[in-house]
């Protein structure tokens, strides 16, 4: 990609994900047309949330923190509602060098080896396909990496440090953005999971943290 088109990627982002500042510790939203925009994180407390695994989850500062504090077992934050086409953005921080995901269509109970998901890529490392899809475990084998992002276009997470996704879910066809940066436009021939709940991840050993704020969803899910 030239140095211009990159740089007009960047500006339409901006443009699409311009983002209204509210007062205190209210979480930001993005602006842009269309139907309306819902808090999945209201600044306080993990209202329809609910904590999977014995990793430790809460809001700390306006933001919800994901702590590892087990050997083993990885532990996820999901939400009480499921989903099916729609469009979620977020803003995440890896703390330490450790890797996590937004899961979606994904069925996540207290029994981790039955676990149903498709993962977007939250990695604290260049290189590590951050915004790539992963997994489409049907609850028994996991397909692994599914596509990720253009070598180049990797460059754009800013470790230990405030990062912006967006991924859009509208049928077959999932887009991912990073700092503004389109990571992939995908569409996925036969999907395994198509309907289902957003979970957020972190990783057991004892050395990972990740903070999450500023969730906002946009559901155009039809059954």
């Amino acid at each position: 990609m030239s140095c211009y088109a990159k740089s007009r990627t960047v500006l339409l982002a901006g443009v699409l994900l311009a983002v209204a500042g509210l007062e205190g510790q209210s979480p930001r939203r993005p602006v842009d047309p269309g139907p309306p925009w819902e808090a999945l994180f209201n600044g306080k407390d993990l209202s329809g949330w609910k904590i999977v695994g014995k990793e430790k989850w809460v809001v700390d500062e306006g933001t919800i923190l994901g702590e590892s504090v087990t050997p083993k077992g990885d532990g996820f934050l999901k939400t009480e509602k499921t989903y099916k086409d729609f469009h979620v953005f977020l803003r995440y921080k890896c703390e330490t060098n450790t890797n996590s995901g937004l899961f979606y269509h994904s069925d996540i109970e207290e029994d981790i080896s039955k676990i149903r998901f498709i993962q977007v890529e939250i990695d604290n490392k260049i290189g590590n396909h951050t915004g790539g899809l992963h997994g489409d475990r049907d609850g028994k084998t996991s397909r692994g990496w599914i596509v990720w992002p253009a070598a180049e276009n990797e460059t754009v997470i800013r470790p230990f440090d405030w990062n912006e996704m967006l991924v859009m879910v509208e049928g077959q066809r999932v887009r991912t953005r990073v700092n503004g940066v389109q990571m992939i436009d995908f569409t996925y021939p036969r999907p395994n999971n198509t309907d289902g709940v957003i979970a957020l991840q972190i990783h057991p050993g004892g050395n990972a943290r990740i903070r999450f704020k500023d969730i906002w969803i946009r559901d155009f899910t039809v059954r």
